[in-house]
């Protein structure tokens, strides 16, 4: 597979223990289909129950041109910005891969974690009853979700003790 920022072959590489297509020369990163949400579960276990799935909430996604051709299957590939910031990505909608250019998935992590750090305790409170029905309802196993509930009670009980202060 071939790089679409600068045509070198993509080279097998791993983050955490997700497998992912890289190229060495420009650092851009090929995701097969939820392979982004395992690496950034992996590269930051206080993240993993914020969803940066774009079909789930598109309302923070704004959608653009198709602009590349998907390295995988030929389709062309959607430009999709995050919620306000800098980070766009390219998605496949058929093979639901994703394109990240060099320096892409720090920003996608660095966005997730100021948006965990600035969360108030209502926002807290509204995502912990989230991650509780998700615990029955939720698309990943029992304890995945479990996980979450756990992680998010926790930033939510630090978030009321700052608030009180």
């Amino acid at each position: 597979m071939k790089c679409l920022t600068c045509d070198e072959e993509l080279k097998t590489s791993k983050i955490g223990n997700v497998e992912i297509d890289e190229c060495k020369k420009c650092k851009s990163i090929w995701f097969e289909d939820d392979e982004l949400r395992k690496a950034k579960d992996q590269t930051d276990t206080d993240l993993n129950w914020m969803d940066f799935e774009i079909w789930k909430h598109a309302d923070k996604f704004q959608f653009g041109e198709e602009s590349l051709t998907c390295p995988k299957c030929n389709e062309k590939m959607v430009t999709i910005k995050y919620a306000g910031t800098t980070v766009e990505v390219d998605y496949c909608r058929k093979c639901k891969g994703t394109w990240l250019d060099g320096g892409e998935f720090e920003k996608i992590i660095d966005e997730l974690t100021k948006e965990l750090l600035s969360k108030s305790s209502s926002g807290y409170l509204k995502a912990t009853l989230q991650e509780a029905k998700e615990i029955i309802t939720g698309p990943e196993g029992f304890i995945s979700e479990w996980k979450d509930f756990l992680t998010v009670l926790r930033f939510f009980n630090t978030r009321l003790r700052v608030e009180r202060r």
